[in-house]
């Protein structure tokens, strides 16, 4: 029931349509992080394009990320910066993404999604590093998919560490 009484079929339906986009935009960005999470040579490249619409903007806002990432247009302009990130030896030990307080909002065709996200990551060269970022994402459906059309990475902080797996006993309670 709706303030106003039983709901028609006709939203029913858009509810349905809203719910079933939100989780298709989500499994979009999810897969991004996943590709992201395992940078190498065999990265799926053309995969990780079909991602982004043709005419999607990548950037890296901010003085920190703008400045590391820059801004790139196009989805064969995406796909070649993330392409350098696809060699041998690969660029990332580990890299893991964790992506917290999403929220997502459908406008028919088109989509506004925002995530707090959380980035480990070792490097073959050496070093480990903790990144946090807000991701504003635009997305647009492109004959019955969902595609990031616009996506913004904005640096909260950044830190290096150590190193991230120590055979230190866990502190747990004793009996």
């Amino acid at each position: 029931m709706s303030e106003n009484g039983p709901i028609g079929f006709a939203e029913l339906c858009q509810r349905l349509e809203a719910l079933e986009s939100e989780k298709a935009i989500r499994a979009c960005l999810n897969r991004y992080m996943d590709l992201c999470d395992h940078l190498g040579a065999s990265t799926p490249l053309d995969e990780l394009g079909e991602l982004f619409t043709e005419d999607a903007i990548w950037e890296g806002k901010g003085a920190r990320y703008a400045s590391s990432f820059g801004g790139h247009r196009g989805r064969k302009a995406i796909m070649a910066m993330l392409g350098k990130y696809c060699v041998e030896p690969s660029h990332f030990v580990l890299n893991v993404h964790y992506l917290t307080s999403e929220v997502i909002a459908v406008d028919g065709d088109r989509a506004h999604g925002s995530w707090n996200m959380l980035q480990v990551s070792s490097f073959s060269a050496g070093g480990s590093h903790l990144n946090s970022a807000r991701l504003e994402v635009d997305f647009r459906r492109e004959e019955r998919v969902w595609r990031m059309a616009r996506f913004q990475t904005r640096n909260l902080f950044s830190r290096p560490v150590d190193h991230w797996n120590s055979e230190a006993r866990l502190p747990v309670p004793e009996k």
